[in-house]
């Protein structure tokens, strides 16, 4: 048979397995199943009669063609449809704007394909949806890009140079990207500006600064001079936000040595003992930054520890050292003390105030030892060299103890010998002498400046021991390189005064992992102030203007109204119109021109303040927050990685906080947050260049987007995640096996002409396979939908690969091919098998629609035979009169007793007395007398059998009625009832008669050219036969 059929149905034909009415007993005794008679008829003319499956729809999809047809219409043209027309309510997805600077990789990928299946089961559900795509414009990343397109140095680089590169260089980059983003399916309407965004547009920059100026209003924003963090790599300050630790960073620690100054008249008496005798005392200090030594201000102990001092003898003199009581133990093996006497004791507060000799000689003036409760015995000697320059805590000591008094610019309060650079300035020279200097100045006090130091100590017998560590270090998590925390002029966001009403604001936020809820809350709470200030070119300026010959920055609402409104209304820039544009009258001085007194400020903000601004953008275009239509936030979700807790999600509740009216009520900017992981590669390692494990998407998509979306939807994204050749292959399957589906519905509808007329079976009248497919239908668009609407993709496409390739590939289609086939087009049991077949279909068309909008793009229009995307039509889940747990549990029993029988047809096929399981019948014995529900529901479905079985025949018999007549061979076992004691047979033997030319089953008589109910379709519908 297989000869006369079509090639590329030859799959679905070769299997079929076909069923008609059982035949007598006494007709089947007088049969053999050995093969077709001479005088079974044409079998060529008998192919003509079958309903074989016809579709335009391919098996293979022509990627390029596809592409070609569906991206306007399901991406920019839907988009602007619903955008129109769409009457449910409005669901505003805010995009975190990626930065404009390189091409996509598969963080990207995920992050903009999970936005868009959330975005396209709203529209499928009939709302609004509101998504503009934004891009980050500034900031260190590009402007490094754009340097390195000049092959220039961007410090030697003319400043109004590096900013039109820059700006160029993002403009190409948001070109390139949106192309890109474009393939990946994403609907948006990416040509339009006004639903696009940047945050170098000239708009956006202004209603940043309105923000920004809302906030000084506040009396939130500060400028100071003090330690920050400060990466030599970007030449600028860093925010805690922008720091990555590394957990293996080497440092060359050191255990140095300070005199104590005998001259002091504040020392404790067992200190005045020792050196009125003759001996020397030392202070016992540890650092991980001996660089930081040049800028020692103090050491520092503890109130409530106790110190000890300790005797050692060495060369013919008496040194006594200094140390915590709880460190000498673990310090004694590798400083020398195993043989050293303890003198005395003394407490912190007894060293308090006591001077002590500048580890360099040429520096003259002796320091004081202050208390502080930084100071532990965890580590070191319980002794800590400070250094207000380069430490929070030390900083933060001195001013509590009015040792240093704020400043907003550099004053000789702060000792700091750091240059913008990372390199030791000429400064230094004030406290190590000009002829040291000259192994100091201009050298980095991360590499070089760091071994002189310690070179030049320990020619001087400052150090007693040089140790090698591996510790935990912060990084520049863009260059990647070490940072060091130095003493610079910043301006800085008040978070203490904001914190609580932040945090309060989170608790109406709902969270996408939960977990994730701490993370974001724990960055917030330990967060006292905002370093906004960064030393950059391109940014959006701080328009401070500071005054020439005096320390005086101004920086307040009035004069920030007034420069504002000289940039947008005049069409300024701040960078390159001239400063009398932006000094107020009420700053001139009589008879000096503004240059003459004011400069403007060189500072840029952070780029977390400009891309976290943008939720303020939303209300502009009608979609913010509004209590009237039932609105509480800006924006429903939010959506990145989970990096962006220190980030995005933060900068954006931080400045919507921040810059509220006295009498606005505080709100989140955003509904929700989502959280993805990051995407490893098959090993689970992080991808980089140099482990060439780089999966790129531009190359997945190659075979089509769907295979990259359907990969984002299946992985458990808000952990971190792997993707190479076993996962990419395996979702590959996938995808074919979905279409293969889709595929066979289509075939078998028949076209849209035969559907119009064909009278749909109701439920009432199905049979129990019917029944049950419905009701599995039910369940799985019932899961799809709580998917969806907890963001929990995997488990939406894990239902519905179940229910494709098992529930209906592994079972349906192959107990319904006989009717489709050889059944007449009118027949009652092949009109029902299509009418759930046309459910099945338009179900699972909805249900993958948000993430495989291009299949089912292609279904819907091999379905329709319209020009119309799916997603104009909403999505009307089934009736829940298709929820039929009573078929499921039938089912279930009947399933049950077909494993047995698929198991005994598979021992006849592995010993070779059939090859297709039509070749067999099938006997259910059950006990004489016995009733139950499992025989009642036999008895029930006994004409269903044959067909579940895929045989020619079965029957229910009980042990008195087998009679004595023999098989050439038969298979049997039994199987229990659930609730009783008493077991069913199973018995699997030949069929007992012909096989009919036409279907293929064992069910024709001897004399006959067909079997019953072959010929009477070929009668009724092709008489000429």
């Amino acid at each position: 048979m297989s000869t006369r059929v079509s090639a590329s149905w030859n799959v679905f034909y070769s299997r079929t397995r076909c069923r008609v009415p059982c035949l007598t007993r006494q007709h089947a005794s007088e049969a053999t199943n050995a093969s077709v008679s001479p005088g079974a008829g044409d079998n060529k003319a008998f192919s003509k009669t079958l309903l074989l499956p016809k579709t335009s729809f391919k098996l293979r999809p022509d990627v390029k063609g596809v592409e070609e047809k569906y991206r306007k219409l399901s991406c920019d043209e839907l988009y602007q449809w619903q955008s129109k027309y769409a009457e449910g309510p409005l669901f505003v997805l805010h995009d975190g704007p990626p930065y404009a600077n390189g091409d996509l990789h598969m963080g990207h990928a995920l992050n903009k394909v999970i936005k868009d299946i959330i975005n396209r089961f709203h529209v499928s559900q009939g709302r609004k949806v509101h998504y503009v795509p934004g891009w980050d414009c500034h900031g260190l990343p590009i402007e490094n890009k754009a340097m390195k397109d000049l092959k220039q140095d961007p410090l030697e680089t003319p400043p109004e140079v590096v900013r039109d590169t820059a700006k160029s260089t993002a403009l190409r980059e948001i070109t390139s990207q949106k192309e890109q983003f474009r393939t990946l399916g994403i609907m948006a309407d990416w040509d339009c500006k006004e639903r696009t965004y940047r945050t170098l547009d000239r708009h956006y920059e202004i209603r940043q600064l309105r923000i920004f100026q809302q906030m000084v209003e506040n009396g939130l924003i500060y400028r100071q001079h003090r330690p920050v963090h400060y990466s030599p790599s970007s030449r600028s300050a860093l925010a805690e936000a922008e720091l990555e630790y590394k957990e293996d960073h080497v440092s060359h620690s050191v255990y140095v040595t300070f005199d104590v100054d005998g001259k002091c008249t504040s020392l404790p008496l067992a200190l005045q003992d020792i050196i009125s005798n003759g001996a020397t005392v030392k202070l016992l200090v540890w650092t991980t930054t001996p660089w930081t030594l040049t800028a020692n201000m103090g050491i520092a102990v503890h109130n409530d520890l106790t110190y000890d001092l300790v005797k050692v003898s060495t060369g013919g003199s008496e040194v006594v050292y200094v140390v915590a009581s709880e460190r000498r133990e673990a310090l004694q093996q590798y400083l020398g003390f195993e043989e050293a006497v303890i003198i005395a004791s003394v407490t912190g507060q007894q060293l308090s105030d006591i001077s002590y000799k500048p580890i360099f000689d040429s520096y003259k003036k002796s320091l004081k030892v202050i208390t502080s409760s930084h100071v532990t015995s965890l580590s070191g000697t319980g002794l800590v060299h400070c250094a207000p320059a380069h430490g929070q805590e030390d900083y933060l000591a001195f001013k509590a103890l009015d040792l240093i008094s704020p400043s907003t610019t550099a004053s000789n309060t702060v000792v700091c010998h750091v240059d913008s650079k990372g390199q030791f300035s000429e400064d230094v020279t004030s406290v190590i002498g000009e002829e040291l200097a000259k192994e100091l100045v201009g050298k980095e006090v991360l590499t070089d400046g760091n071994k002189a130091i310690v070179q030049l100590l320990n020619a001087s017998g400052k150090i007693m021991k040089i140790q090698r560590i591996k510790h935990k270090y912060p990084y520049d998590w863009r260059t990647k390189k070490p940072i060091i925390v130095t003493a610079t002029s910043q301006w800085f966001a008040n978070l203490d005064k904001i914190k609580d009403d932040a945090l309060s604001a989170l608790q109406e936020v709902s969270f996408f992992p939960t977990l994730s809820r701490n993370r974001l809350e724990a960055f917030v709470s330990s967060r006292s102030e905002w370093c906004i200030s960064r030393q950059r070119v391109w940014g959006v300026p701080i328009p401070a203007l500071h005054h020439k010959h005096s320390d005086r920055v101004v920086l307040d609402s009035k004069s920030l109204q007034f420069i504002i409104n000289a940039i947008e209304k005049k069409n300024l820039d701040w960078w390159t119109s001239p400063i009398e544009e932006f000094v107020p009258p009420w700053l001139l001085e009589d008879g000096k021109a503004a240059s003459e007194t004011w400069e403007k400020g060189r500072d840029t903000m952070d780029v977390w303040f400009d891309s976290g601004t943008s939720w303020s953008m939303l209300s502009e275009m009608g979609v913010g927050r509004n209590p009237d239509v039932g609105r509480k936030f800006d924006a429903d979700l939010c959506l990145e990685g989970s990096d962006q807790h220190r980030g995005w999600f933060q900068s954006q509740l931080l400045t919507a906080i921040a810059s509220a009216k006295p009498t606005e009520k505080l709100s989140s900017p955003y509904g929700s947050l989502l959280t993805h992981g990051m995407v490893l590669d098959e090993k689970g390692r992080k991808m980089s260049k140099s482990l060439g494990n780089i999966v790129s998407p531009m190359t997945l998509i190659q075979s089509g987007p769907d295979m990259l979306r359907l990969w984002a939807a299946t992985v458990e994204y808000w952990r971190d995640m792997s993707i190479g050749k076993t996962v990419i292959s395996q979702v590959t399957e996938s995808l074919r096996k979905l279409r293969n589906t889709a595929r066979f519905c289509l075939g078998n509808m028949g076209d849209l002409e035969t559907l119009e007329i064909m009278e749909r079976v109701p439920k009432s009248e199905m049979g129990l396979a019917e029944r049950y497919i419905m009701n599995e239908l039910y369940t799985l668009e019932q899961t799809a939908l709580e998917g969806y609407t907890t963001y929990n993709f995997p488990k939406v496409i894990n239902a519905l690969n179940n229910f494709a390739n098992i529930t209906m590939s592994s079972l349906y289609f192959d107990i319904t091919k006989d009717s489709l086939y050889a059944n007449g087009s009118q027949n009652h049991e092949r009109r029902a098998i299509v009418t759930v077949l046309e459910q099945v279909l338009d179900t699972m068309t909805r249900t993958m629609a948000p993430v495989l909008p291009y299949l089912a793009e292609e279904i819907h229009a091999a379905r329709r035979c319209n020009s119309e995307s799916v997603f104009r039509k909403v999505w009307t889940p089934l009736s829940k009169d298709w929820k039929d747990p009573d078929a499921s549990k039938d089912m279930a029993s009947l399933l049950r007793i077909r494993g047995t029988v698929l198991a005994l047809l598979e021992k006849a096929r592995e010993a070779k007395q059939l090859k297709s399981s039509l070749e067999a019948e099938v006997d259910i014995i059950v006990p004489n007398g016995f009733e139950g529900p499992v025989v009642e529901l036999l008895h029930r479905e006994e004409h269903f059998l044959k067909t579940l079985f895929i045989v020619s025949d079965a029957s229910i018999a009980d042990e008195g009625s087998l009679g004595t007549s023999s098989s050439n061979w038969v298979y049997s076992e039994s199987i229990s009832i659930p609730g009783s004691d008493d077991d069913i047979a199973i018995r699997v033997r030949p069929a007992a008669c012909h096989k009919c030319p036409r279907c293929w089953t064992f069910s024709r008589l001897p004399d006959d050219r067909l079997c019953n109910r072959c010929e009477k379709v070929v009668e009724t519908d092709h008489p000429h036969l």
